[in-house]
């Protein structure tokens, strides 16, 4: 058993793990979409985490932490694959072509496919979490069919794709041999980050000259808060509280990247992408009230 499930968490502990899950993680959309003015997708991903994890590995060693064993070693690599280079990278993808704010909306879908998928491990909806996947997933259709993500086919199929791997890796963990919290998400970034770096360079990724200062400060960005604080917290807050509670980012981070997308960027969205973003974060809220109801 980990260190982290030897105790109930403190309510302090949870308040301050979530605080940095919403407001961090609400603010990485931005921090991309900048990153991506410098550097390309995946290649970004994988200086990101690289750079994070040889920081917090090396932190926690030093500290005295074990190393992860083999076995705990191949876990984690099967988390970095599903919520690092596909659930991440494939964000930075569709960045590209779609803006921070709508693609913020589109991971706001990631708890609907962590229910669906929780009837894998025997954890069967109730009533009210089969009708907030029914709202949500109306939601995501709404979203796919009626909003600007149609004018980029690539960036749609991408943010379709990176939260179900997202929510996979997340269900996936659960009872895993896994590290301690924070070890585990240094071995997550080790992983994620050598694989990301690997598929980067053979699509034909390069960085042929000097990115420009704001692109070098967002990925700095994302590494320190974006890497090791939010994802701390988040693998920390899957290791000690329900997925409906670790999952509840997802709809806090829209609001605020499209705050900050609208505000800094000068991004606009119709009204078809807010009134998906309000159907899919009804069907979340239903979901987590449900489960809160069951707990």
């Amino acid at each position: 058993m980990s260190p982290g499930k030897s105790a109930a968490p403190s309510a302090l502990a949870v308040a301050l793990a979530l605080a940095s899950v919403y407001l961090v993680w609400g603010s990485t959309y931005l921090a991309i979409r900048v990153g991506l003015e410098g550097y390309p997708p995946f290649l970004m991903g994988s200086l990101r985490f690289l750079a994070a994890s040889a920081v917090f590995y090396g932190f926690l060693r030093w500290r005295g932490h074990a190393a992860p064993t083999r076995a705990q070693w191949k876990n984690a690599a099967v988390m970095g694959l599903f919520m690092l280079v596909m659930g991440n990278g494939l964000v930075n993808f569709a960045e590209q072509t779609v803006s921070s704010g709508l693609a913020a909306i589109a991971v706001a879908s990631m708890p609907l496919w962590a229910a669906l998928f929780g009837v894998l491990k025997r954890q069967h909806p109730s009533r009210g979490e089969w009708l907030g996947l029914a709202v949500g997933f109306v939601g995501v259709i709404w979203l796919n069919v009626g909003s600007e993500m149609r004018a980029s086919p690539a960036g749609m199929l991408a943010l379709l794709a990176a939260p179900i791997a997202w929510a996979w890796g997340s269900i996936w963990s659960r009872g895993r041999d896994l590290p301690a919290p924070f070890m585990s998400t240094a071995a997550q970034m080790v992983c994620g980050g050598v694989a990301m770096g690997v598929l980067g360079l053979a699509l034909g990724e390069r960085i042929t000259k000097v990115p420009p200062l704001e692109a070098t400060l967002a990925v700095g960005y994302l590494a320190a808060f974006g890497s090791i604080v939010a994802f701390s917290a988040y693998v920390w807050l899957l290791q000690n509280v329900r997925p409906a509670l670790a999952t509840s980012y997802a709809y806090v981070n829209p609001p605020i990247a499209v705050l900050l997308g609208a505000l800094l960027l000068g991004e606009s969205f119709g009204l078809s992408a807010i009134g998906a973003m309000a159907v899919i974060l009804a069907g979340v809220l239903i979901i987590t009230r449900a489960k809160a109801r069951v707990a």
